[in-house]
């Protein structure tokens, strides 16, 4: 599967940062980005950069705001040049004030997280991003519930009005299927025409791993993992097996392998991440994953917590309601 166009982006502390609203220490940030960059990984999102007038600083933690100040420490003596700093902005969730000139900034990539009823503000953020000189991307959230003829408006809009260098598919319910990446990643080929195509995948239905590789061999060349699948919910595919799959020389599975054992693994005992029926279901009914996650923060004395049954009756009669 070697192909020298293909970017792999690990997301860890983004996405694994939704399970904890963005608390993570300074040094396992530090201990991630150092061995993402031993392993030669092309790029690595530290976080989010959203506006404070959004969110509370005394709620979430340094990597929801990502201030440059934060981001010298994690590099600080570790600072790799084959490896580039991403930080995401959501359109709905971030100013443009928030993006300083590149030449006073560590991060040299920003990527706009978007609702296609968003796509306007996504594409005002990423030319901010571009006219700054960073590089940009805009990943289309919710894709499975997107409207084809808005995502196709959408589409020719990026092509005809930024310059970002890569739009993903992102699977943010864990409800697409293997064809489905293929439809997606083919709609957006055909649409996109000096642009690269990313594929951003959960592992809800156990296919995030799966569902990835389906969009590489459709010629999708920008892939987001997390170390041991850390994310949101059901988390996403696996970083450790994407490398392992790539089979590029240039990458090196066994930092990634180390820092899984001795830094990923005990979060468990504090953030809850990873297949559970929960998450199954809604991957399944094509629903978003908080109900879900509501469902799994009940104590383990709640007789509801694993009545599955009953949570999936709801969410189909909430379905047959709709």
């Amino acid at each position: 599967m070697f192909r020298p166009q293909i970017k792999v982006v690990d997301c860890t502390i983004r996405d694994g940062g939704l399970m904890n609203k963005s608390n993570f220490s300074l040094e396992l940030v530090r201990d991630v980005y150092k061995a993402v960059c031993d392993a030669g990984v092309d790029i690595i999102e530290l976080g989010y950069r959203n506006s404070k007038k959004m969110f509370s600083v005394d709620e979430y933690g340094p990597w929801r705001f990502c201030d440059e100040d934060n981001l010298r420490k994690v590099v600080d003596g570790i600072k790799s040049d084959k490896t580039k700093i991403a930080v995401m902005q959501d359109a709905h969730k971030a100013i443009a004030e928030d993006i300083l000139p590149k030449e006073k900034s560590v991060v040299d990539m920003i990527r706009i997280a978007t609702y296609v009823k968003d796509i306007d503000k996504a594409i005002r953020l990423a030319n901010n991003a571009t006219d700054k000189g960073y590089e940009a991307t805009i990943n289309v959230m919710s894709i499975s519930v997107a409207l084809e003829r808005e995502l196709d408006e959408a589409l020719q809009q990026i092509q005809e009005e930024t310059k970002i260098i890569a739009c993903y598919v992102v699977d943010s319910f864990g409800a697409l299927y293997s064809e489905d990446i293929d439809f997606f990643v083919d709609k957006y080929k055909k649409y996109l025409k000096n642009k690269e195509v990313g594929v951003h995948c959960h592992n809800h239905q156990q296919l995030g791993f799966a569902n990835t590789i389906a969009g590489i061999i459709r010629g999708a060349n920008y892939l987001d993992g997390t170390l041991y699948g850390l994310g949101r919910a059901a988390g996403n595919c696996p970083l450790e097996l994407l490398i392992s799959f790539l089979k590029n020389p240039k990458f090196d599975i066994r930092p990634l392998l180390d820092i899984i054992g001795k830094k990923i693994l005990p979060l468990n005992k504090e953030i809850y991440w990873g297949y559970a029926v929960p998450y199954m279901l809604t991957g399944v009914l094509n629903r978003h994953p908080d109900v879900a996650m509501k469902q799994l923060e009940m104590p383990d004395e709640s007789p509801e917590k694993n009545d599955f049954l009953k949570f999936y009756e709801k969410l189909t009669e909430e379905q047959t309601e709709d």
